[in-house]
Order: structure tokens, then sequence, then C-alpha cells
């Protein structure tokens, strides 16, 4: 389940998330024991919340409770399980927020110091609220379970703090087929569930981002942002430049991704330095960038009612003709070809 630029024998998981997913597994008839030795994680590391697990050892741990349990939506049990308190001083900070806009934003701001494997972005489209989450690339068998897991845990928070008024006015979207068993989605999402939807989203009305938050406090958010902060740090410490430069370029939904001084800027670097650490890792930042809009392509060819110019404008082509180009070297055949492909399988 590594996150892009962090190697996964690095302590930066919380070692609470991975005793609270053995707790469930041992409910549903497996022993702790054995997740513990399938997943190379010692029991001593469990017993305290200020300890860490590395993100092999997580992955590890969360296959083998899928396969142990042999429970296909074990991800949205386990995100159920992951209330408000266990994210510590992330929830605090977002619940101690004036609103709900300004609480998301604290949300993305430093949600990978919970998910670093996962990233979580929101924009606003027409009328409708939109939180995005993209697990990581390399976890393929572990996709569904991510995006359970997640889904779960923002619906639960949600419930807590605003009943059913988000919920109510829209519906979440996920990328990936319907399940034989509809049921423990069903009794989460109701019927505003979307299978097979090109990305995994939250949606809602926008009007609802002037929420107030019950439980607003400004003295609370200060302290428990700082802490945010230095988690950060540390994750940032552990985490590769072209990484550092990909979320930034990721964080602009704006088809116009920031060039090279913008994005130094950011980073309190000179675009002379940026450059020259990006090279000692062999990478190219206009490299960056184009991954960058490959990745939003697909995503957006999955979307079928986008034409193939409306999704060339997006990732920032004003010619079709170049899109086209620049598709061909990226996917060996033209973007419609790609699409019916898709869609045919």
């Amino acid at each position: 389940m590594n996150a892009p630029g962090i190697t996964g024998n690095l302590p930066i998981i919380r070692a609470h998330y991975a005793d609270i997913l053995c707790q469930l597994a041992e409910e549903l008839g497996v022993e702790r024991r054995r997740l513990l030795a399938d997943s190379g994680i010692r029991p001593a590391l469990l017993g305290h919340p200020d300890n860490f697990i590395t993100l092999d050892q997580f992955t590890n741990l969360c296959r083998a409770a899928v396969a142990r349990t042999g429970d296909a939506a074990l991800g949205l049990a386990f995100g159920l399980r992951l209330k408000f308190t266990t994210h510590g001083s992330l929830a605090q900070a977002a619940i101690s927020c004036d609103t709900l806009a300004e609480a998301l934003q604290v949300l993305i701001k430093y949600f990978r110091t919970r998910f670093v494997y996962m990233e979580l972005t929101f924009i606003e489209e027409g009328n409708e609220a939109v939180l995005q989450l993209d697990p990581g690339h390399d976890v393929e068998d572990l996709y569904r379970f991510n995006v359970d897991v997640v889904m779960a845990s923002l619906m639960d928070v949600n419930q807590l703090l605003f009943g059913d008024r988000l919920i109510s006015t829209g519906w979440c979207k996920v990328n990936y087929a319907p399940p034989s068993d509809l049921e423990p989605y069903r009794r989460l999402f109701g019927d505003q569930i979307e299978f097979s939807a090109g990305a995994n989203q939250l949606r809602f009305d926008r009007r609802l981002l002037s929420l107030p938050m019950s439980l607003s406090n400004p003295v609370t958010r200060r302290f428990a942002e700082a802490q945010c902060e230095e988690e950060m740090r540390s994750i940032e410490a552990a985490t590769t430049m072209a990484a550092r430069v990909t979320r930034i370029l990721e964080s602009v939904r704006d088809s116009r991704l920031p060039g090279l001084e913008t994005v130094a800027e950011q980073l309190s670097l000179s675009t002379r330095t940026l450059r020259r650490q990006l090279a000692s890792e062999g990478v190219r930042f206009q490299d960056l960038q184009d991954e960058l809009r490959h990745r939003r392509a697909l995503e957006l060819l999955r979307r079928r009612e986008l034409t193939i110019d409306e999704v060339a404008d997006a990732v920032g082509y004003s010619d079709p003709s170049n899109f086209g180009r620049a598709f061909r070297k990226w996917e060996g055949m033209s973007p419609s070809t790609w699409r019916n492909h898709r869609f045919d399988q």
C-alpha cells in the first residue's frame, strides 16, 4: 500500500488503526495472533496509541484480515469502527472549525497524516460540493477495501455531526463494480450509491458548506492544527521531492496546472534548487505535470457524459488534436478508442 514517494518500511501508520482492525477480525472469528504473524507486527506494538507500524505491515494486515474473514465488505465495517476520536488531532482540528467548509479544508490539508497512501481532494461542481478519494495505484487487490474504509468513516462522522442532511441531498460514487451482496451498502447509503462511477466521491448540496459546526472552538483548533503540522513535517521528511511536487499539482483542480516557479515558491525553494532535487531523483518537472494530466484524462474519460473535447480542455489542452497526440503516447491508442474499449468490457 505504498504511497507515492514513500517507502513501505517507514513506521508512519498509527498502531491503533491496526488494533481496531484486529478487534473487528477477532469478532468475526479470526485469531489475532494469526493476523499479526501474517503481517509481521509484534503484539506489543499495538498496546499504545502513540506507536507506529510500517506501511508494508499495515498493507499485509489488511490483506490478511480480508482473506481470513472472507468478508468482501470488511472495509465498510472497519471504516465504521474508526470514530472521529480515532483520528486524534485531525478530527479535533476539523470539528473545532466554524463551518463545514472550513472543516473540509482542514480535513483535506492533513488527511495524509492518517491515510498517507491515499489522496483526498475537494471541488465544487455547479450546485454540488464534491469530496474525491484517490487510493494508491499499486494496491489493486485492496482498492475496494481502501475506498470503503474512508467512505464509511466519513459517513459515520457526517451522521454524528449533521444527521441525514448531507447524504439526503447527494450520493456516494465508487469506482468499482457492484458487489454481489449490496445489503451492507444499502444500510449505509440507502439507494444513494452508484457503482462503476469512474471516480470515488461523496457529493452533496454545496449550500450546506455554510453549516455551523456545533463543537466550534478556535483555541482547540489552533492547538490541534499545530499538532497536525508537526505530523505532516514528519511525513514530508520521509517523502521524495517528486511526491511533494505531485501533491501540490494535484491540489489544483483547474485545467491550468501551476508552473515550476509557483511550485518552487510553495516549497520555499528556488527554481534551480527544485530542478536539481528532482534531477537527483531522476525526474523532470514536465514529466510530473504530464503524469497528472494522464491520470486526470483517464478519470474524466470514464465519465460518459463528457465529450472528448471537454476532457481535453479539462486537462489543459485547448487544441483537442494535441490532446489526442499526447494520449496516444500515454496509452498507445486514441481517447475515443480507449473509452470504447473500457465500456465494452
